[in-house]
């Protein structure tokens, strides 16, 4: 089976235990990022089954319509950046494992990193340092802070069992479901959204992007949280409405601390996100861990073994399947 991988920017999957899964198939992997639906139909037209990293290429019908020869893309989790009825359209399934009982670590680990070099300048200090400087200003201490948590779900879970090794204070909001959920299983949710924002020293959102959460964070929100006060984003961009970020750092009020951007790859340095020193920003680097790697992409690996053998696994448009 003729299997492409797009966007393995630094050839890492070779070098994972999982690749062994795809010795009996023809493998090419791409390196580099293409966004132009043509120009990748070039690469790939030979492709029978497509391999994606998250959310890094978009496919659509633009795309779809040009390989005839695509029967199915594998890839994990939520799949908003692919378009599952030009998909049916042209024949091709989706396989995509939600990993429901399985939480990201990984992702979690980076929120609590990105909130501990906020808190204590580690960039500013490091450049300090490497300039031929000393201390560069005085940080904050974390234990006693109030981490308000958006999104009652396994990321935030596992981000509360940090702050709370830290001696935080973990207050939630979430969907009535999720404030529902956290009450029950003793937590402490705040009374109100408008008390969530402003009572919190720092905030994570950890909510899935969805027709109903896209801008879920309003520039009404920000404004009410307190000066100083710290806003995290390891989820997704447009959870936060277009702009209310950019609007709320440049009022110099508040710091954020993020991994996700509205367009992606981000390389424009002239952004606010990535050049206002209220901000600490990464790549997109939440998931990008090897461990997190092995883990995933075994299950995407698994999916192309699965329908290779005839019995396909975790299918989101099963009825291609059925039409064969």
């Amino acid at each position: 089976m003729k299997v492409h991988i797009l966007d393995d920017w630094f050839d890492t999957l070779r070098t994972l235990p999982c690749f062994a899964k795809l010795d009996d198939c023809d493998v090419t992997v791409w390196t580099d990022h293409q966004p132009d639906p043509d120009l990748l139909a070039e690469r790939v037209r030979a492709a029978e089954a497509l391999v994606l990293f998250r959310e890094r290429t978009k496919i659509g019908a633009p795309l779809l319509q040009q390989l005839p020869n695509l029967k199915l893309i594998s890839q994990r989790s939520v799949y908003p950046h692919i378009d599952v009825n030009a998909c049916t359209t042209n024949h091709v399934l989706l396989c995509s494992n939600m990993h429901s009982d399985t939480p990201s670590y990984a992702a979690a680990e980076h929120t609590l990193a990105l909130i501990l070099a906020s808190y204590r300048q580690i960039p500013e200090q490091v450049a300090s340092l490497r300039s031929g400087q000393w201390q560069s200003g005085v940080g904050r201490t974390l234990r006693g802070r109030i981490l308000g948590l958006y999104g009652y779900g396994r990321i935030a879970n596992s981000v509360a069992e940090y702050a709370k090794a830290l001696g935080m204070k973990v207050q939630w909001w979430a969907s009535d479901d999720g404030r529902d959920r956290a009450a029950r299983d003793g937590e402490s949710v705040s009374e109100s959204r408008s008390a969530f924002f402003s009572s919190s020293d720092i905030i994570s959102i950890h909510v899935r992007l969805k027709p109903a959460t896209h801008g879920l964070i309003t520039g009404e929100d920000l404004a009410l949280m307190k000066p100083r006060a710290l806003f995290v984003n390891t989820s997704r961009s447009h959870l936060v409405a277009q702009g209310a970020l950019e609007c709320e750092v440049a009022r110099d009020r508040i710091h954020a601390a993020i991994d996700v951007f509205d367009d992606e790859p981000m390389t424009d340095v002239s952004n606010p996100l990535l050049c206002h020193p209220n901000v600490l920003a990464t790549p997109h680097i939440g998931y990008v861990t090897e461990d997190e790697f092995d883990l995933q992409f075994a299950d995407i690996f698994d999916q192309i073994i699965a329908y290779r053998e005839g019995v396909p696994i975790n299918m989101i448009n099963s009825d291609v399947w059925r039409e064969q």
